[in-house]
Parts: structure tokens; sequence; C-alpha cells
């Protein structure tokens, strides 16, 4: 059936029209009162709520629970982690052997203490990364932002001696690019100062910089387009295959790789502008998002090929092809051995695995056996930059579904056989649950699979609070996950989990994100609403308990859907959202994301993203649940003033709403577990509130 749209379109404004433009002043004086007022509205009515202590008391045991799986980086010999807990809130950098790591316990070795630094230097400080230098990995790069933002400073660390290298190199803090040439000279993106950056706010002039010289003096080496996204470099130190490519992502999906020559000259790669190369050793890994017809033969979207480097690179045009998608099975992921390539793939939104083994001829492929259905992580160990490897051809196996609790193993290329490492303890009883896949039928006849989590004891009475949550877009994949915060917050308490895997994201490879961008965004929204639908239609909910839940394009997602069919829904979680957009491109990174929204500065872009843009169509004359918006200020991704102006414009028509903007945070919403904990605390009380009363104990 065709949704209900609001009548009419919306009426087209220009800026200086919005009178909340005032609003996007991030750090505004008036802008922060407003803030500060909504906050305290917000908190007085969800902390008040009889669940709240108890409900943020066991969300915090479950960010803080001693047996997390650290997850790690190798590097070298080592195993690095950051780690946070109830002592530790902004973590422990920190370091052991893979031997060590077996353990049960391991002995963790302190690398850097992020509590202890911001006391010292009286900052906010939320570990960003790190780039160290192979082989040796003792010069590293650390990037440190402040509460939790994008842009971030960098700073020279020694690994060996564990502090910060005098005199070495910094930056200050920008949205910043770097990685090594060698152990004096390294590629450095920064902001310069003007005209250096993108319209995105993204590196644009890429350096190289030397040791003990300004930065003023670093020579340019590459330069993209104001309009494009960002420039980046990385270095590929294999011996024998020492690389360095250079890239104009051109938007989001479409790019221009070079490669630097010895005479320093630079050789564009010829592949269609939105392939991903990889060089993998003497061979290129090409992953294709559009049909493409090369050397007499036709491979489809979703395909990965495989070339001689040499033989592609001087012109030769012969593939070898490693995988090809099906209606439902898609390439998710793959990493890479000394010998072997691992494919993970989603079949019907299920993780299976399957290898090449490169150390054959010709090369062969295995199905790999490993639990199925649920999700699959895959991690190779290989470091192409070590003289010898002897974890080469090893990977880090991880499985989850809705109701097991993580696992990790250490696997061997060519066999199935794997060493238990990790395992993580029941978050909560799932005695009696299960979870199941259905599939809604969208407006214009498309199949939507999504998955139900049924706490123990529910069945289809229409009487379930249910959440419904969802993100489409970005060709972003929504899998199945254990999480110890539904567990005790929502499932415990007899809430229904229901996860919609529509168009937009990734689950069946580009072509499924592919139908709902740009002049199609409204097929993501149709897809939600059908699902909506669905759980109503089989019984398993009913409008008035019926709550949704996204963040950043899945806060949109919620907002429009929330705009269009307000009467399908009780409840509205909207997260670090986008909601004008209008403005969207003018704000913070937005305009790197019209290859998926479109140009909202072009007529027949706008006719379309303004049917659907909420800030535009909320309407006083409609009645709409009352929606919980978050943000953050030291967001610099998704601008905070996206729900800032729909909160205010949603008032000044005599919509009730709650609103809550944590001070730190970033993108994530949180810099550390006690405000995750916060957070979440408030969204559940939230939930229950709207839709199922008081939680159960």
């Amino acid at each position: 059936m065709t949704q209900d749209l609001p009548p009419g379109k919306p009426e087209e404004k220009n800026d200086k029209d919005d009178p909340y433009l005032w609003l996007e002043e991030v750090q505004g004086e008036r802008a922060l009162a407003w803030v500060r007022e909504r906050n305290a509205q917000s908190l007085a009515r969800l902390q008040a709520h009889a669940d709240y202590p108890r409900l943020r008391r066991e969300l915090l045991e479950v960010l803080n629970a001693s047996d997390r799986i650290p997850a790690v980086t190798r590097r070298g010999d080592w195993f690095y982690n950051l780690w946070q807990d109830q002592q530790h809130k902004r973590g422990l950098w920190r370091r052991c052997s893979l031997a060590e790591y077996r353990k049960a316990e391991p002995a963790w070795e302190t690398v850097l203490d992020l509590d202890a630094l911001g006391a010292a230097e009286q900052e906010s400080w939320v570990f960003a990364g790190a780039a160290a230098l192979a082989p040796e990995y003792r010069r590293c790069l650390v990037s440190l932002s402040r509460g939790g933002a994008d842009a971030h400073v960098v700073r020279e660390f020694d690994l060996v001696e564990k502090r910060f290298v005098p005199d070495g190199f910094q930056l200050p803090e920008a949205k910043s690019q770097v990685d090594w040439i060698d152990e004096d000279t390294i590629y450095v993106g920064t902001d310069f100062g003007p005209g250096s950056l993108t319209d995105s706010g993204y590196v644009r002039v890429i350096k190289r910089w030397h040791r003990g010289t300004p930065l003023e003096q670093a020579v340019t080496v590459f330069e993209g387009e104001t309009q494009d996204v960002a420039a980046s470099v990385h270095v590929d130190h294999m011996p024998g295959f020492e690389r360095t490519l250079f890239t104009r992502a051109l938007d989001f999906y479409h790019q221009v790789s070079f490669l630097l020559g010895a005479d320093g000259g630079l050789a564009k790669l010829d592949l269609p502008a939105d392939a991903q190369p990889q060089f993998w050793g003497p061979r290129l890994l090409i992953s294709l998002r559009s049909d493409w017809s090369v050397g007499g033969r036709d491979f489809v979207s979703g395909s990965l090929l495989l070339a001689d480097a040499a033989a592609y690179l001087a012109g030769a045009r012969e593939f070898t092809l490693l995988f090809a998608p099906t209606p439902t099975c898609s390439l998710a992921d793959y990493t890479l051995t000394r010998r072997h390539l691992i494919l993970n793939l989603s079949d019907n939104v299920a993780s299976r695995l399957e290898e090449w083994d490169f150390g054959v001829q010709p090369p062969a492929l295995r199905r790999i056996e490993a639990p199925f259905p649920g999700t699959l992580g895959i991690a190779g160990l290989h470091d192409n930059e070590l003289p010898e490897d002897a974890l080469a051809d090893q990977y880090l196996l991880s499985y989850t579904d809705f109701l097991t609790p993580d696992t990790l193993s250490l696997a061997h290329a060519g066999i199935d056989t794997r060493e238990p490492l990790k395992a993580r303890v029941p978050q909560f009883d799932a005695a009696g649950m299960h979870a199941e896949q259905f599939f809604a039928q969208s407006a214009d006849g498309t199949a939507v699979p999504y998955f139900v989590i049924w706490p123990a004891g529910a069945s289809a009475n229409s009487r379930n609070p249910t959440l419904l949550y969802g993100y489409g877009g970005f060709e972003v994949s929504l899998q199945p996950w254990y999480s110890g915060g539904f567990g005790r917050a929502w499932y415990r308490d007899g809430g229904v989990l229901v996860l919609a895997n529509i168009r937009g994201g990734g689950e069946f490879g580009p072509a499924w994100h592919q139908a709902a961008i740009l002049d199609k965004k409204q097929k993501s929204y149709d897809d939600f609403i059908a699902v909506a639908e669905d759980l109503v239609a089989r019984g398993i909910t009913s409008p008035q308990q019926l709550g949704i839940m996204g963040g950043s394009n899945g806060g949109l997602l919620v907002g429009a859907v929330a705009m269009q069919r307000p009467e399908l829904f009780n409840a509205v979680v909207c997260q670090v959202p986008l909601l004008d957009m209008r403005r969207y491109h003018k704000l913070l990174a937005g305009a790197s994301w019209m290859a998926e929204y479109g140009d909202p500065d072009k007529a027949e872009d706008w006719a379309v993203i303004s049917r659907y843009s909420p800030y535009q169509n909320a309407r006083a004359e409609r009645r709409y649940p009352q929606i919980l918006f978050t943000t953050s200020t030291r967001d610099d991704r998704v601008h905070p003033g996206h729900a800032r102006k729909m909160a205010a414009r949603l008032l000044e028509q005599g919509h009730a709403l709650l609103y809550y903007e944590n001070i730190e945070g970033g993108h994530g919403g949180a810099a550390d577990n006690e405000q995750r904990a916060t957070l979440q605390a408030l969204e559940y009380s939230y939930l229950w509130q709207q839709l199922g009363g008081e939680a159960r104990r």
C-alpha cells in the first residue's frame, strides 16, 4: 500500500526564514542555555522513573563487566587494547603477548593511562587511535580527542619507553590523517589554513613532513578538490611490494586512486570510480559496487575480483572471480593471511565463511565450518612487514547471535579446528527466549527481512512492549548481536526487540543499498513502515505499545516515519539524528553525504528530499508520540543543531517531547561508560513509560 505522506509539498524556505538558526551555534550562550533547560526538564522526568536507578546500575555493570572480550590490534609481538571500566573511565591503553592473551587473566602492561593524562593536563581526553611504524613498532602517532569529537590532536609516542616524544611530531586539533614514510618522515593531512580542507571539513591536502622542521615547511605531494569528501594516503611497507597510494574520495562511494612512482610521479589506477581496490603483495583485489564489463567478461555488482597487480598496472585485464553475489547472499567482509583469503558472507543476514587457498595451484576454494546462523567476525593476524611471521596464516574468529554471548577463537587458515581464546558469561537468562526471522512486504512489493527476539513467555497477543530498531543507509548491515543491555533492561522485563533489515543497508550487497538512496530514499522509510505494520498484523504488538529507535542516519529514519505515520508508534528514540535536510550539507561533515541523500540546493533533489525531511514536515495539527531526542554537544559529525531545531519546532507547535544533550561524547553520544549508562538508562526509562508502564523487576 502507498504510505500516507503529509498533505501537500512543504513550503520551501530560505535559510534566513529559519527561526532557529541560532541553535546551530554549538557553543553559543543562548543555545546552551536552551539545552540546559531542556536537559533539566527531561532529567527530572526520566530520572524520576521508579526503575531508573536500577536500570542505570545494571547497565553500568554490563558496560564495565570484567569478562568483556578485549578487542585487540596486533603490532609486532604485542596485542594492544583500550580498556574502560569503573576505575578507568577514559581507559587504559595496554598490551600483552599472545601467550598472555590466551590466559583467563592476562597480565596487561599499561602503555598510556588516559584518565591520568587527562587529569594532569586538565583535558577531557578520549583515545582516538594510533599509527605505529613497522617493523620495530617503537615510533607511534597517537590521536587524542577532546570529549570524543572526530577532531583530534596528534602526538608522537615512544612505545618502548611508554612516553610522548619530546619535540616529536605534533598536530593541533583537526580531522587529521597521518601515515609513516620512515622513522623521520610522515605524510600529513590536516588543517593547514584557509583552503586546505574540503567542503565536508576533511583533509584536502597531503604533505610530506620531515622531523625537526616546522609544519609550515612540509612539502605538498597530493591535493584533492574542494568538493571532494577527503584526500588520503596509505603507505604499504611490505618488503618487495612497497607502495604508496593516494586517494581522492569524490563522494561517499566514488574515488580516484593514484600510485606513487619511483620518479615521484603519480599513476592513476584504471578502475571504475565506485570500485574498491586492495593490493595484497603481488596481487590486486577489486570489490565492485556496480556492474563492470571488462576484458570481454561481465561482472555483476557485489563481485570480488583478483588480478596480478603488475600485469594489471601494465594494461592486462585478466581476472579470477573470487565471489559473485546471489539474490540472498552478499560479501560482507574479507580478511587476508599470508596465503589465504577468507570471505565473510551474509546469507539471508546470517554469516558463513569461505576460504581461498593461494598456496596451491590453481587456488582452491572451500567452505569453512563455523557456527551458524549468527554473526561471525574475522580479523587476519598476518603482519606483512615482518621478515618472519609466526602468525602469518592465523586469524581471529568471533561469533555471536541474539541469545549467545560473544566468543573469540584463534583460527588457522586451511583447517577448521580452532583454539578457544575468550568467551563471555551470559549477561541475562535466555531460558525460554527465541529469535525468529520474518519478511514484510513493502509498498512496492519488496520482501523486507526482520528479526523478532522474544522474551520468555511472550506470544503474539498484541500487548507486547516492542522496540523496532533500524538504520537503512550507507550500505551498513544490521546483523544479530548479543546485548547484555537489552537483556537486562528490555528482554527480562517482557520487551520484544525487532531488528529491521531495510533497504539502504548492505544486508544483500550494493544493490540493496542503491535501491534506497537519492531519489529512492523514501523506500527505506516505506520498508520500515511495512515492518511496523507487519508486526501489528501478526499480533506481535499494537501501535500503543510499539516504539522505534535509530541513530545518525537511523535518527533520520525514525524522524521521517514519525512525521509520516505517527499513529503507528507510541515511542520514538531519535539519537544523534539528521533532521533538517534543507541544511544538512552545510553543517559539519554533511556535504560528504550528498551521494546518499542528494543536494538540497538543486531544485530536482530538493523536490524529493523535501517530502521526507522531518524538520520541514512537522505539523502543528498532527498528533505525534512524545519523542525523545538525544544528541551530543561535542558531535562534530552530525551537528547537534538538527536535534535542537527539531525539538524547538515541535515545542513551538505545541507537541510534548523530551530532549537530552550530553555535553561530551562525540557522535557516539557518550565519552565513557558512566555517560553511556546514564544515556541508556534515560532511553529505557522513557520506553517503559511510553510502552509498558513500570518495568517489571
